[in-house]
């Protein structure tokens, strides 16, 4: 009996791995597709049949995007912006999390329910209020108007407010018996003691920021002030699109974000898991 248990374990686990495997293999083919396509000749990569190698390797396409393009400028736009808006809603978010889990003040309740309703809204749904604000205010093709409207993260909120009522409230009443403000309270006790959350959702929240593409796109115009991944759009020429430059501007456009993911793996995990918890 247990030989046959362990049997269809064994089988099961196979037919798991094998399932993994495969889906591993799909999701990872389009970004090896890019990476190697951008290395071909335009005359191999449009070619009508498949070719999973090249038969001549070429960095022309990455000299042109680097010396042809303002690659540059945009990848400086996305980092400003994108450092912009982490350090804001995190930053934010931090003390409203507190402020919602520790404070008491009126309509704190009714705030709460308020972030919890704002979190099942898409961002989507506020694109034309947004831009009509953005547009009135004069910030269209400003960086200003490219990070205002991205500051909006419900669930850092509820993962900071969930963190803080995990605390013991030992550690705030003893604060509270030394005097201590609330200020000193917040950032002697209890952001010492989150770092690892905090790192987590910044990393989490700059690679949001970074592959953001739907404002960025409707709020910038002008070609200087485009992000990197609104500005891999006009890597073509007076001759039509080519598409191994596209695929060339799309694989510097990851580059940042993948190597972050590979560095802060970890951290990234982390978040998404404490994510997934609050929407569970």
């Amino acid at each position: 009996m247990k030989e046959t248990t362990a049997r269809r374990l064994n089988v099961a686990g196979l037919v798991i791995t094998v399932a993994t495997v495969v889906c591993a293999v799909l999701w990872a083919f389009p970004l090896y597709w890019g990476v190697v396509s951008s290395l071909k000749p335009e005359d191999e990569v449009v070619r009508p049949y498949i070719e999973l190698w090249p038969d001549t390797f070429t960095i022309s396409h990455y000299i042109f995007s680097l010396t042809q393009t303002e690659i540059g400028r945009w990848y400086l736009n996305s980092v400003v912006t994108a450092v912009a808006v982490t350090v804001l809603t995190v930053g934010s978010s931090l003390f409203c999390g507190y402020a919602i889990s520790q404070l008491q003040f009126p309509f704190r309740r009714v705030l709460w329910w308020l972030i919890l309703a704002s979190f099942m809204v898409p961002m989507q749904t506020l694109i034309v209020n947004h831009f009509e604000l953005v547009a009135s205010m004069g910030l269209i093709n400003t960086w200003s108007g490219i990070v205002l409207p991205q500051l909006i993260h419900p669930v850092i909120i509820i993962v900071y407010k969930q963190f803080f009522d995990g605390v013991p409230k030992d550690f705030r009443e003893a604060a509270v018996m030394d005097n201590a403000s609330e200020w000193r309270i917040l950032t002697r006790v209890y952001i010492p003691m989150n770092w690892g959350v905090t790192a987590a959702l910044s990393i989490v929240c700059f690679i949001w920021s970074w592959n953001s593409f739907l404002w960025p796109f409707l709020a910038v115009t002008r070609t200087d002030m485009m992000t990197i991944t609104v500005g891999i759009t006009q890597v073509n020429d007076a001759f039509g699109v080519y598409y191994a430059r596209q695929l060339t501007a799309a694989v510097l456009a990851g580059l940042p974000v993948a190597l972050a993911y590979l560095i802060f793996q970890r951290r990234v995990t982390e978040a998404i898991t404490l994510s997934a918890g609050i929407k569970g």
